[in-house]
Parts: C-alpha cells; structure tokens; sequence
C-alpha cells in the first residue's frame, strides 16, 4: 500500500489509561500525513496495555505484525497481524507466543528466505534468558514454532537485523549474565525453528545498550 505505520502506546484518556496504538502515514516529498488512530490493545482504567512493541512487515503476506507485552493478559508476550487499506490498519485477534510470562525487549524481522518472521525476547519467566520464536502469518492470523534460547543469562536492549547476503538473522544485545557485554549472535531459521552459532562480544566495557 505503500505507506509506513508506527506502533506505540498511547495515553488516549483522562485517567490515565494507555492503549496500545496504531497508525498509518503517507509520505509525500519530504513530510508525512497520518490516518485515524486504532487501538490494538486496551487495558483497565489507569493502567498500561502495551509495552516492549515491535512492528515488522511481511512482504509475502501483506500484512504488519505487532510483538508487545500484554499488561493485561499477565504481561504475556503477544502478537497481533495488522492489516492496511488507504490510510487505515485493521486488526485479527491477539495471539500469545509466550504464554508463561512476561516478554520484554521485543525485537521482530522478516526473513525473506524462508518467508517467516522471528521475534526476539527476555523471557522473564524463564530467568530472563534470551528466546527467539519464528512466526508464520497466515491470513489475520500468525502461529508460531517452539521457542528457543540464544542466551541464557538476563538478555536485555534487543536489536535485530538480516543479512541477504548471508542468509541469516542477526541479534546483538547487552548480556546482563555475563557482565553487561555487548554480545551478537547468529541464527539460521530452519521451518518453524530457528538455531544458532557461537556468541561473540563486540564490546566487552559492559556499556553496551540499545538507542
């Protein structure tokens, strides 16, 4: 449809209540115009609905997927499929890859050689290892595989990228198990499952994080 859409949560009532939102821009030259706002997910008054969101596009399937933690199903992590028309996004139904916890620091890719997309997260429920998950979309709708470990010790300030060239994921994070190291390693997305190389330190100060 050739436009953008961002993904956050925001405070859309006077007592504070946050949602999780959603909206669709539309370039032109160089400035931006954006649709109506919609809400993906809501929470009880006062409280917040959505937190640690990332957005990713598939191509084969035409659609936008939202990874966040669900404050209002016990802070699972969840995914929803997103889809555009004109300057609009509709939504399927919430969908829990993570249904023992909470899923923090989000960070979701497309990977165009097998069509899948994988989110990577903090498991908290699982002593906060590092755990990435493949997703396929099908419809308004995404399913996903076994969740597997990268790194287990606290893994936290997620970033992930794709390499065409090699055909392969990438995910670099702070590893707070193994003194805060900035760290990256290598998957290789097989079906509905993903595996990995050996871990590598970029920056061993420890002061390594995201943004």
């Amino acid at each position: 449809s050739n436009k953008v859409v961002v993904a956050y949560q925001g405070q859309v009532v006077a007592d504070g209540t946050k949602y999780g939102q959603a909206v669709v821009g539309t370039i032109s030259g160089t400035s931006i115009s954006f649709g109506s706002t919609v809400n993906f997910a809501t929470h009880t008054a006062g409280q917040q609905s959505a937190l640690f969101i990332s957005a990713v596009y598939d191509p084969n399937a035409d659609k936008t997927v939202i990874f966040y933690r669900d404050q209002s199903n016990s802070e699972r992590g969840t995914a929803i499929v997103g889809t555009v028309s004109g300057t609009s996004i509709s939504f399927g139904s919430p969908v829990v890859f993570n249904s023992t916890g909470a899923s923090n620091f989000n960070s979701a890719v497309y990977d165009p050689d097998t069509q899948k997309i994988v989110n990577f997260y903090k498991d908290e429920a699982n002593s906060s290892y590092g755990t990435a998950v493949v997703g396929t979309v099908s419809g308004t709708s995404i399913s996903f595989g076994s969740p597997t470990v990268f790194n287990a010790g606290d893994t936290r300030d997620i970033e992930i990228a794709y390499s065409p060239s090699a055909g392969k994921v990438v995910v670099a994070y702070s590893d707070y198990g193994n003194s805060n190291r900035g760290t990256a390693i290598v998957g290789t997305v097989s079906g509905t499952s993903i595996s990995f190389g050996t871990e590598a330190v970029f920056d061993s100060s420890g002061t390594a994080v995201s943004k």
